[in-house]
């Protein structure tokens, strides 16, 4: 049974990702899905919009096979580590055959170079690097520019040009030097990324939009029906299941309280221990809070923005302030040692026999649950399902320790739809 490895939030999945799904089965010839999923805090720095469970669902219904969490401690990096643990992951399942990723480009050659040559950190990249950011430059703009500097100087004009600054060839690059670094075997693969850019506000197609444009309709209406024509029938019923029950509509708006309460009662000293926070950080968010004209989220990032301070840089760090994340626990010399378990979520069928073969082929333990095994970055996931129960306020004790309770969600065949 050949595999590809999708490296996904789902949040949620639509009609775009039900095209990039499809195309990885045919263009890598593979039989299955093994697809890697952030929890419930993403990326960018970003709550989901609906809990791992009910995304891990989606993701079954929409035709994986096997879903398995990247750790909170990876999935709200920012790419280099967030591709360095989903690919780490993959490699682990002993399974994984092909790894295929969307991208604005489109062309693997480019991003292959590229990952070639960096994969062990050239100093003369090093420098350039220190470079650009001198000149106040944000991370990712002066990470591109110092790729642009670099490849241009190798004498390869064509990767020179290549648009490394859009989001998804970031990612892909990324995740080609995870595997250099790791020595794996897994073969890579892109899709072009089609009608709709990855933070992609406005509609522009019948059926395509990004998942920030369907999150933006769903939160803006009383219900999540207008989403319809953007998602597969299966995503759209989940979606109207969560918000029947009040839980479908997860963003930064549920967690201010929370946030206020640590950044108001805890000293500048104790903010500035948290992963993210730096350079005075701690010292502008005390400055800035008794100034604020409202105590809401959007407030304070608009008070706290700069040049160097992107939207997705304070958003990472504020959500290291709300879930406790120290700069210790996430320090890249811990994240280089990687994740010590395989947490699965979800399986199809088939991927049940997926992982009949994954418990004889992977490199690490492989986990239906929180219990019974005693690891800090599970520790932390076990902690992000606390603090996303506690956004929602009818909130129960079980709800707050579902990663003990509840078992990997599992479907029928007859229960996958199609776009």
């Amino acid at each position: 049974m050949r595999t590809v490895g999708l490296i996904v939030e789902y949040n949620p999945f639509h009609n775009g990702h039900h095209y990039h799904l499809q195309q990885s089965l045919k263009i890598t010839e593979s039989d299955a899905v093994v697809a890697v999923m952030s929890g419930h805090f993403l990326q960018r720095g970003e709550p989901a919009l609906l809990n791992k469970w009910t995304r891990t669902e989606m993701a079954l219904r929409g035709g994986c096979d096997v879903v398995i969490e990247l750790p909170v401690a990876y999935s709200t990096q920012a790419a280099e580590w967030f591709g360095y643990g989903a690919v780490a992951l993959l490699e682990a399942t002993g399974v994984v055959d092909a790894l295929c990723f969307g991208s604005e480009a489109g062309d693997i050659g480019p991003l292959r170079r590229v990952a070639r040559l960096l994969a062990h950190e050239p100093e003369a990249f090093g420098r350039l690097m220190a470079d650009t950011l001198g000149t106040g430059a944000s991370y990712p703009a002066a990470y591109s520019e110092a790729v642009r500097r670099f490849m241009e100087a190798a004498g390869d004009a064509e990767a020179a040009a290549f648009p490394f600054e859009q989001p998804n060839n970031t990612l892909g690059l990324h995740y080609l030097l995870a595997l250099e670094r790791l020595g794996s075997a897994i073969e890579p693969f892109t899709v072009r990324r089609e009608k709709a850019g990855y933070s992609q506000t406005t509609i522009t197609d019948a059926q395509i939009a990004s998942a920030t444009a369907i999150r933006k309709l769903t939160l803006e209406a009383a219900s999540p029906e207008g989403a319809a024509p953007f998602v597969p029938p299966s995503t759209l019923e989940l979606l109207l299941r969560d918000h029947a029950i009040g839980r479908g509509r997860g963003s930064w708006a549920q967690f201010e309280r929370q946030l206020f309460h640590k950044l108001v009662s805890e000293s500048a000293g104790q903010l500035g221990s948290y992963h993210e926070i730096s350079e005075g950080l701690e010292h502008r968010l005390k400055k800035t809070l008794p100034a604020l004209e409202s105590l809401t989220f959007e407030t304070l990032l608009e008070q706290l923005k700069t040049k160097r301070y992107t939207r997705t840089k304070l958003q990472r760090a504020l959500l290291s302030v709300l879930l406790g994340h120290s700069k210790e626990l996430l320090a890249p010399v811990r994240l280089r040692e990687g994740i010590r378990y395989i947490r699965v979520l979800g399986y199809s069928p088939r991927g049940q026999e997926l992982l009949k073969r994954m418990r004889k082929s992977a490199k690490l333990p492989i986990l239906n649950s929180a219990a019974k095994f005693d690891d800090p970055y599970l520790e932390l996931d076990a902690h992000a399902t606390s603090a996303y129960a506690l956004g929602w306020p009818d909130a129960g004790p079980r709800d707050l320790f579902r990663d003990y309770y509840d078992k990997p969600v599992t479907i029928q065949p007859s229960a996958r739809s199609l776009v």
